[in-house]
Protein backbone atom coordinates (compact mmCIF):
# COMPACT_ATOMS: atom_id res chain seq x y z
CA UNK A 1 0.00 0.00 0.00
CA UNK A 2 0.98 3.47 -0.81
CA UNK A 3 0.16 5.88 2.12
CA UNK A 4 1.24 9.18 1.01
CA UNK A 5 -1.01 9.27 -2.25
CA UNK A 6 -1.85 12.90 -1.98
CA UNK A 7 -6.11 12.42 -2.93
CA UNK A 8 -7.44 9.29 -1.37
CA UNK A 9 -11.15 10.44 -1.46
CA UNK A 10 -12.88 10.34 -5.03
CA UNK A 11 -16.49 12.19 -4.82
CA UNK A 12 -17.79 11.23 -8.22
CA UNK A 13 -21.01 13.40 -9.09
CA UNK A 14 -22.73 13.74 -12.31
CA UNK A 15 -26.57 14.81 -13.46
CA UNK A 16 -28.74 11.72 -13.49
CA UNK A 17 -28.62 9.86 -16.56
CA UNK A 18 -24.14 10.20 -17.14
CA UNK A 19 -23.80 7.06 -15.89
CA UNK A 20 -21.61 8.71 -12.71
CA UNK A 21 -22.32 4.89 -11.02
CA UNK A 22 -20.04 2.88 -14.27
CA UNK A 23 -17.73 6.22 -13.88
CA UNK A 24 -17.59 5.74 -10.15
CA UNK A 25 -17.07 1.33 -10.65
CA UNK A 26 -14.11 1.89 -13.81
CA UNK A 27 -11.76 4.87 -11.21
CA UNK A 28 -12.04 2.59 -8.45
CA UNK A 29 -10.66 -0.36 -11.04
CA UNK A 30 -8.35 2.24 -12.20
CA UNK A 31 -7.16 3.12 -8.50
CA UNK A 32 -6.77 -0.47 -7.52
CA UNK A 33 -4.48 -1.52 -10.05
CA UNK A 34 -0.47 -2.78 -8.89
CA UNK A 35 -1.56 -3.77 -5.59
CA UNK A 36 -3.82 -0.98 -4.23
CA UNK A 37 -6.46 -2.25 -1.43
CA UNK A 38 -9.77 0.68 -2.85
CA UNK A 39 -13.02 1.43 -1.54
CA UNK A 40 -16.17 1.36 -3.46
CA UNK A 41 -18.67 3.46 -1.63
CA UNK A 42 -22.60 3.72 -3.09
CA UNK A 43 -24.77 6.34 -0.77
CA UNK A 44 -28.06 5.97 -2.60
CA UNK A 45 -29.26 2.43 -2.22
CA UNK A 46 -30.29 1.59 -5.69
CA UNK A 47 -27.63 -1.33 -5.47
CA UNK A 48 -26.04 -0.01 -9.03
CA UNK A 49 -22.64 -1.67 -7.66
CA UNK A 50 -23.84 -4.70 -7.01
CA UNK A 51 -25.33 -4.95 -10.76
CA UNK A 52 -22.46 -3.92 -12.54
CA UNK A 53 -20.17 -6.30 -10.78
CA UNK A 54 -22.45 -9.07 -11.02
CA UNK A 55 -22.87 -9.73 -7.64
CA UNK A 56 -26.14 -10.25 -4.88
CA UNK A 57 -27.43 -6.98 -3.60
CA UNK A 58 -24.50 -5.66 -1.16
CA UNK A 59 -25.47 -5.76 2.60
CA UNK A 60 -23.98 -3.22 4.91
CA UNK A 61 -20.47 -4.72 5.24
CA UNK A 62 -17.48 -4.26 3.27
CA UNK A 63 -17.05 -6.94 0.51
CA UNK A 64 -14.55 -7.26 -2.11
CA UNK A 65 -15.99 -7.37 -5.68
CA UNK A 66 -13.24 -7.21 -7.84
CA UNK A 67 -9.24 -8.25 -8.29
CA UNK A 68 -6.82 -6.54 -10.51
CA UNK A 69 -3.34 -6.59 -11.40
CA UNK A 70 -0.67 -6.99 -9.07
CA UNK A 71 -2.93 -8.35 -6.75
CA UNK A 72 -5.07 -5.43 -5.98
CA UNK A 73 -8.62 -4.93 -4.87
CA UNK A 74 -11.83 -3.25 -4.98
CA UNK A 75 -14.62 -3.76 -1.90
CA UNK A 76 -17.95 -2.55 -1.98
CA UNK A 77 -19.97 -0.79 0.54
CA UNK A 78 -23.65 -0.20 0.52
CA UNK A 79 -24.26 2.29 3.20
CA UNK A 80 -27.03 1.46 5.10
CA UNK A 81 -28.62 4.63 6.96
CA UNK A 82 -30.24 3.06 10.05
CA UNK A 83 -26.72 0.75 10.42
CA UNK A 84 -24.67 3.76 9.96
CA UNK A 85 -26.99 5.45 13.06
CA UNK A 86 -26.05 2.53 15.24
CA UNK A 87 -22.72 2.33 14.32
CA UNK A 88 -22.62 5.94 14.92
CA UNK A 89 -24.78 5.93 18.88
CA UNK A 90 -22.76 2.78 19.94
CA UNK A 91 -19.26 5.16 18.46
CA UNK A 92 -20.07 8.21 20.76
CA UNK A 93 -22.55 6.97 23.15
CA UNK A 94 -22.12 3.71 23.97
CA UNK A 95 -26.01 3.33 22.90
CA UNK A 96 -26.32 0.62 19.97
CA UNK A 97 -29.26 -1.47 22.26
CA UNK A 98 -31.54 1.39 22.36
CA UNK A 99 -30.70 2.30 18.87
CA UNK A 100 -32.18 -1.01 17.93
CA UNK A 101 -35.35 -0.30 20.31
CA UNK A 102 -35.50 3.25 18.24
CA UNK A 103 -35.56 1.36 15.08
CA UNK A 104 -38.32 -1.19 16.03
CA UNK A 105 -40.31 2.38 17.28
CA UNK A 106 -39.94 3.42 13.51
CA UNK A 107 -38.19 6.54 15.34
CA UNK A 108 -35.18 6.18 12.87
CA UNK A 109 -37.20 7.00 9.61
CA UNK A 110 -38.95 9.77 11.17
CA UNK A 111 -35.77 11.58 12.62
CA UNK A 112 -34.30 11.27 8.92
CA UNK A 113 -37.52 12.40 7.54
CA UNK A 114 -38.18 15.37 9.45
CA UNK A 115 -34.18 16.17 9.15
CA UNK A 116 -33.42 14.41 5.94
CA UNK A 117 -29.62 16.42 6.40
CA UNK A 118 -29.19 13.36 9.12
CA UNK A 119 -28.54 11.10 6.28
CA UNK A 120 -26.15 12.91 4.62
CA UNK A 121 -24.18 13.65 7.94
CA UNK A 122 -23.78 9.79 8.78
CA UNK A 123 -23.04 9.08 5.20
CA UNK A 124 -20.35 11.28 5.08
CA UNK A 125 -19.04 10.39 8.42
CA UNK A 126 -18.66 6.82 7.17
CA UNK A 127 -16.34 7.80 4.45
CA UNK A 128 -14.56 9.64 6.49
CA UNK A 129 -14.54 6.95 9.07
CA UNK A 130 -13.27 4.57 5.62
CA UNK A 131 -10.69 7.22 4.67
CA UNK A 132 -9.20 7.42 7.95
CA UNK A 133 -9.36 4.15 9.49
CA UNK A 134 -5.96 2.42 10.69
CA UNK A 135 -5.06 -0.79 11.53
CA UNK A 136 -1.38 -1.47 13.33
CA UNK A 137 -0.71 1.99 12.22
CA UNK A 138 -1.41 1.02 8.07
CA UNK A 139 -4.46 2.96 5.79
CA UNK A 140 -6.87 -0.39 5.73
CA UNK A 141 -7.56 1.98 2.15
CA UNK A 142 -5.33 3.57 -0.57
CA UNK A 143 -8.34 5.27 -1.83
CA UNK A 144 -11.64 5.50 -1.36
CA UNK A 145 -14.11 6.53 -3.85
CA UNK A 146 -18.07 7.45 -3.76
CA UNK A 147 -20.75 7.06 -5.79
CA UNK A 148 -22.14 9.97 -4.56
CA UNK A 149 -25.83 12.19 -5.08
CA UNK A 150 -26.69 13.87 -8.54
CA UNK A 151 -24.80 17.36 -9.44
CA UNK A 152 -28.28 19.02 -8.27
CA UNK A 153 -27.48 18.32 -4.42
CA UNK A 154 -23.74 17.44 -4.08
CA UNK A 155 -22.69 20.71 -2.33
CA UNK A 156 -25.66 20.34 0.47
CA UNK A 157 -24.27 16.20 0.49
CA UNK A 158 -20.44 17.25 1.24
CA UNK A 159 -21.41 20.43 3.19
CA UNK A 160 -24.22 19.59 5.43
CA UNK A 161 -22.19 18.46 8.08
CA UNK A 162 -20.31 22.14 8.28
CA UNK A 163 -23.64 22.93 8.92
CA UNK A 164 -24.35 20.28 11.18
CA UNK A 165 -21.31 21.71 13.32
CA UNK A 166 -22.25 25.45 13.49
CA UNK A 167 -25.35 24.07 15.67
CA UNK A 168 -23.51 22.15 18.05
CA UNK A 169 -20.87 24.21 20.08
CA UNK A 170 -19.22 21.48 22.16
CA UNK A 171 -19.33 17.66 22.49
CA UNK A 172 -19.25 14.67 20.16
CA UNK A 173 -20.98 15.87 17.06
CA UNK A 174 -19.04 18.89 16.93
CA UNK A 175 -16.21 16.82 17.02
CA UNK A 176 -17.19 14.37 14.06
CA UNK A 177 -18.39 17.01 12.19
CA UNK A 178 -15.39 19.16 12.37
CA UNK A 179 -13.11 15.66 11.44
CA UNK A 180 -15.54 14.91 8.59
CA UNK A 181 -15.20 18.66 7.15
CA UNK A 182 -11.60 18.44 7.84
CA UNK A 183 -10.79 15.83 5.24
CA UNK A 184 -13.52 16.74 2.59
CA UNK A 185 -12.04 20.18 2.26
CA UNK A 186 -8.68 18.57 2.56
CA UNK A 187 -6.35 18.16 -0.59
CA UNK A 188 -6.95 14.12 0.30
CA UNK A 189 -10.62 14.69 -1.63
CA UNK A 190 -11.08 15.38 -5.01
CA UNK A 191 -14.91 16.10 -6.10
CA UNK A 192 -15.16 14.32 -10.02
CA UNK A 193 -17.94 15.38 -12.08
CA UNK A 194 -19.36 13.51 -14.47
CA UNK A 195 -21.20 14.81 -18.08
CA UNK A 196 -22.31 14.00 -21.09
CA UNK A 197 -21.40 16.51 -24.37
CA UNK A 198 -25.29 17.72 -23.92
CA UNK A 199 -26.54 21.37 -23.07
CA UNK A 200 -28.67 20.57 -19.54
CA UNK A 201 -25.78 18.43 -18.49
CA UNK A 202 -22.47 20.37 -19.10
CA UNK A 203 -24.78 23.20 -17.67
CA UNK A 204 -25.37 21.33 -14.32
CA UNK A 205 -21.81 20.33 -14.46
CA UNK A 206 -20.43 23.98 -14.78
CA UNK A 207 -23.21 25.09 -12.01
CA UNK A 208 -21.99 22.18 -9.77
CA UNK A 209 -18.54 23.56 -10.07
CA UNK A 210 -19.46 26.74 -8.97
CA UNK A 211 -21.45 25.51 -6.24
CA UNK A 212 -18.17 23.62 -5.03
CA UNK A 213 -15.50 26.49 -4.82
CA UNK A 214 -18.23 28.65 -2.99
CA UNK A 215 -18.13 25.87 -0.17
CA UNK A 216 -14.47 25.63 -0.68
CA UNK A 217 -14.94 22.05 -1.71
CA UNK A 218 -12.32 20.55 -3.76
CA UNK A 219 -12.81 20.06 -7.49
CA UNK A 220 -11.07 17.04 -9.23
CA UNK A 221 -11.54 16.41 -12.91
CA UNK A 222 -14.69 16.91 -15.46
CA UNK A 223 -15.19 13.18 -17.15
CA UNK A 224 -16.95 13.47 -20.18
CA UNK A 225 -18.51 10.20 -20.37
CA UNK A 226 -20.18 7.82 -23.58
CA UNK A 227 -18.18 10.40 -26.10
CA UNK A 228 -18.81 9.24 -29.35
CA UNK A 229 -16.76 9.30 -32.56
CA UNK A 230 -17.26 11.02 -35.98
CA UNK A 231 -18.02 8.47 -38.51
CA UNK A 232 -16.33 11.24 -41.65
CA UNK A 233 -13.03 12.79 -41.48
CA UNK A 234 -13.37 16.49 -40.42
CA UNK A 235 -13.67 18.01 -43.50
CA UNK A 236 -16.85 15.51 -45.10
CA UNK A 237 -18.32 16.72 -41.27
CA UNK A 238 -18.25 20.37 -42.05
CA UNK A 239 -19.57 20.28 -45.27
CA UNK A 240 -22.38 17.88 -44.48
CA UNK A 241 -23.11 20.50 -41.38
CA UNK A 242 -23.72 22.96 -43.60
CA UNK A 243 -25.99 21.07 -45.63
CA UNK A 244 -23.60 20.73 -48.49
CA UNK A 245 -24.22 16.97 -48.92
CA UNK A 246 -27.02 15.68 -51.34
CA UNK A 247 -27.93 12.12 -52.46
CA UNK A 248 -26.31 12.72 -55.69
CA UNK A 249 -22.92 13.30 -54.15
CA UNK A 250 -23.37 9.45 -52.44
CA UNK A 251 -24.37 7.29 -55.63
CA UNK A 252 -21.16 7.29 -57.15
CA UNK A 253 -20.01 5.42 -53.90
CA UNK A 254 -22.90 3.36 -53.86
CA UNK A 255 -21.88 2.37 -57.21
CA UNK A 256 -18.32 1.83 -56.23
CA UNK A 257 -19.49 -0.52 -53.44
CA UNK A 258 -22.03 -2.49 -55.55
CA UNK A 259 -24.90 -1.18 -53.72
CA UNK A 260 -28.34 -0.02 -55.85
CA UNK A 261 -27.37 3.41 -56.98
CA UNK A 262 -31.22 3.99 -56.07
CA UNK A 263 -32.22 8.03 -55.55
CA UNK A 264 -34.58 7.55 -52.62
CA UNK A 265 -31.48 5.30 -50.41
CA UNK A 266 -28.96 8.32 -51.35
CA UNK A 267 -31.10 10.64 -50.05
CA UNK A 268 -31.75 9.15 -47.08
CA UNK A 269 -28.65 8.23 -46.59
CA UNK A 270 -27.17 12.05 -47.11
CA UNK A 271 -29.94 13.45 -44.39
CA UNK A 272 -28.73 10.35 -42.40
CA UNK A 273 -25.08 11.57 -42.53
CA UNK A 274 -26.31 15.53 -42.27
CA UNK A 275 -28.03 15.01 -38.78
CA UNK A 276 -24.85 13.10 -37.80
CA UNK A 277 -22.84 15.87 -38.50
CA UNK A 278 -24.87 18.64 -37.08
CA UNK A 279 -25.39 16.76 -33.97
CA UNK A 280 -20.92 16.49 -33.87
CA UNK A 281 -20.66 20.05 -34.30
CA UNK A 282 -23.57 20.62 -31.69
CA UNK A 283 -21.13 17.78 -29.59
CA UNK A 284 -17.67 20.01 -30.18
CA UNK A 285 -18.84 22.71 -29.29
CA UNK A 286 -20.12 21.97 -25.86
CA UNK A 287 -16.57 20.20 -25.37
CA UNK A 288 -15.41 23.66 -25.84
CA UNK A 289 -17.22 25.04 -22.97
CA UNK A 290 -16.39 21.96 -20.89
CA UNK A 291 -12.66 22.97 -21.64
CA UNK A 292 -13.35 26.63 -20.59
CA UNK A 293 -14.44 24.90 -17.20
CA UNK A 294 -10.80 24.97 -15.63
CA UNK A 295 -10.49 21.51 -15.11
CA UNK A 296 -8.30 18.84 -16.37
CA UNK A 297 -10.84 16.62 -18.88
CA UNK A 298 -10.98 13.70 -19.78
CA UNK A 299 -13.39 11.52 -22.21
CA UNK A 300 -14.55 8.07 -21.98
CA UNK A 301 -15.90 6.38 -25.63
CA UNK A 302 -19.33 5.13 -25.92
CA UNK A 303 -19.43 0.93 -25.64
CA UNK A 304 -21.27 -1.10 -27.41
CA UNK A 305 -23.89 -3.36 -26.28
CA UNK A 306 -24.47 -3.58 -22.28
CA UNK A 307 -22.11 -2.71 -19.49
CA UNK A 308 -20.66 -5.30 -18.02
CA UNK A 309 -17.01 -6.43 -15.59
CA UNK A 310 -15.01 -6.22 -19.09
CA UNK A 311 -16.64 -3.08 -20.35
CA UNK A 312 -15.35 -1.52 -16.97
CA UNK A 313 -12.32 -2.60 -17.03
CA UNK A 314 -12.15 -1.48 -20.74
CA UNK A 315 -13.20 2.20 -19.20
CA UNK A 316 -10.61 1.74 -16.10
CA UNK A 317 -7.61 1.50 -18.31
CA UNK A 318 -9.28 4.56 -20.44
CA UNK A 319 -9.29 6.56 -16.96
CA UNK A 320 -5.28 5.47 -16.02
CA UNK A 321 -4.17 6.58 -19.26
CA UNK A 322 -6.01 9.99 -19.38
CA UNK A 323 -5.57 11.02 -15.96
CA UNK A 324 -2.45 9.30 -15.10
CA UNK A 325 -0.85 11.00 -12.12
CA UNK A 326 -4.26 12.32 -10.83
CA UNK A 327 -6.25 8.88 -10.55
CA UNK A 328 -3.17 7.46 -9.32
CA UNK A 329 -2.72 10.68 -6.55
Amino acid sequence: MNPDLPVRCHVVTGKGGTGKTTVAAALALALAAEGRTVLLVECEGRQGIAQLFDTPPLPYEERRVAVTRGGGEVRALAIDVEEALLEYLEMFYNLRRAGRALRKMGAVDFATTIAPGLRDVLITGKVKEAVTRRVDGQRVYDAVVVDAPPTGRITRFLNVTSEMAGLARSGPIKTQSDGVMAVLRSPQTAVHLVTLLEDMPVQETADAIAELADAQLPVGSVIVNMATEPVLPEPELVRAAEGRLTGADLVPGLTAAGLPADADLADALAAETVEHARRWAAQDALRARVEGLGRPTVELPLLPGPMDLGCLFELAGRLEESLGAEVAA
